[in-house]
């Protein structure tokens, strides 16, 4: 048996079988999930409804992520899955999903002297208050060299690992998640 889509094989609400009007179609077929890992690049093509073409990422390493404070988009290496909502098995085997949270390696990257370049600017302005909890979490991570982001596309549909880097209070959430694992 292969994968299905079709809703009509399921039972009724009351627990009880429904009857089949009809068999099984040819546009109900689903596919194995691509589960995206983190290596060498590896991109199928693969053929799918109306002859178009979806891209199926097997192995990423490198992803297109924007930093929003600055308006400005870095090609970033992916290190490792960090922490992933749906389940915990997706971080152990680094799978990488839409939603998932990585660490990303900044330091070959041009966002370092972008982002230093910022605070720099910020810090003259602000120089009499003290640095809040969210910015001291961010400038930890740019000194450690990884920074957490979040993959917004769909490697498995797209072929592409693209997202944004934590910021603020989604950031200090994500911190915690992480450190209470």
């Amino acid at each position: 048996m292969g994968i299905n889509r079709e809703g009509h094989n399921k039972r009724k609400k009351t627990g009880g079988l429904k009857i089949s009007v009809r068999k099984k179609r040819n546009h109900s077929k689903g596919r194995q999930p691509a589960q995206t890992k983190i290596g060498t690049r590896y991109v199928k093509k693969v053929r799918v409804r109306g002859g178009n073409i979806k891209n199926r990422a097997l192995f990423l390493n490198y992803g297109n992520f924007s930093l929003i404070s600055l308006k400005q988009t870095f090609k970033a290496k992916i290190i490792s899955v960090a922490f992933n909502e749906s389940s915990n098995e997706l971080v152990r085997t680094n799978t990488l999903t839409k939603g998932s949270i990585v660490y990303l390696d900044i330091a070959e990257s041009k966002l370092t002297t972008k982002i230093e370049k910022f605070l720099k600017s910020n810090m003259d302005i602000h120089a009499n208050f003290e640095l809040s909890s969210q910015i001291r979490l961010f400038l930890d991570q740019i000194t450690s060299g990884k920074i957490l982001a979040r993959i917004c596309s769909r490697p498995g549909q797209s072929g592409r690992a693209d997202g944004y880097i934590l910021e603020g209070q989604e950031l200090e959430y994500f911190v915690k998640k992480i450190q209470k694992k």
